[in-house]
């Protein structure tokens, strides 16, 4: 593992990298773990937070190739379904919709992290140098595999939300 290109990269780069870390981390244990409990919202908290440093950052990368206005390209199209996803999930949970918010999260999860964060490690970007030594078959391995795991994931059912104020 070589973190060279994201040394070298700019700014924006390197807080979309740090933000996409815990989020990616994190996300699995919220999303798939139980909710209701404190530990969940502490980190369900967090999760949201540096979900929404990495699409606001996200605005300020460059599309590379698919440029429709601007610097925009279809990859942005996603920032802006993840401003509004969280709004949604996190509105759901204020007004006890669980299983609305539970999938409105796991969507967030699944298509800015997952899908997009798949197509991050395609030959030619820095993920790609980062991870796999900017190996070209070896990127689209990966992104057939990851495809692979975020279909598993998106198929398994979330725990059951627990009422941490109920005595069964």
């Amino acid at each position: 593992m070589d973190f060279g290109p994201i040394v070298q990269a700019s700014f924006i780069i390197q807080l979309h990298v740090l933000a996409a870390l815990p989020a990616l981390v994190l996300g699995p244990l919220v999303l798939w773990g139980r909710g209701g409990r404190l530990r969940h919202k502490l980190l369900g908290y967090t999760w949201v937070t540096s979900m929404l440093v990495l699409a606001g950052s996200g605005l300020f990368i460059p599309s590379q190739n698919l440029a429709l206005a601007g610097h925009f390209g279809p990859i942005h199209l996603l920032c802006f379904l993840t401003f509004a996803g969280i709004w949604q999930g996190v509105g759901h949970a204020r007004h006890g919709r669980i299983a609305a918010h539970q999938k409105a999260m796991r969507q967030i999860w699944f298509w800015a992290l997952g899908l997009a964060g798949m197509f991050t490690l395609l030959p030619g970007r820095i993920m790609n140098e980062v991870l796999l030594g900017g190996g070209t078959s070896a990127g689209w391995l990966a992104l057939a595999t990851g495809l692979g795991l975020l279909v598993f994931l998106l198929r398994c059912k979330p725990r059951p939300f627990r009422d941490p104020h109920s005595t069964a």
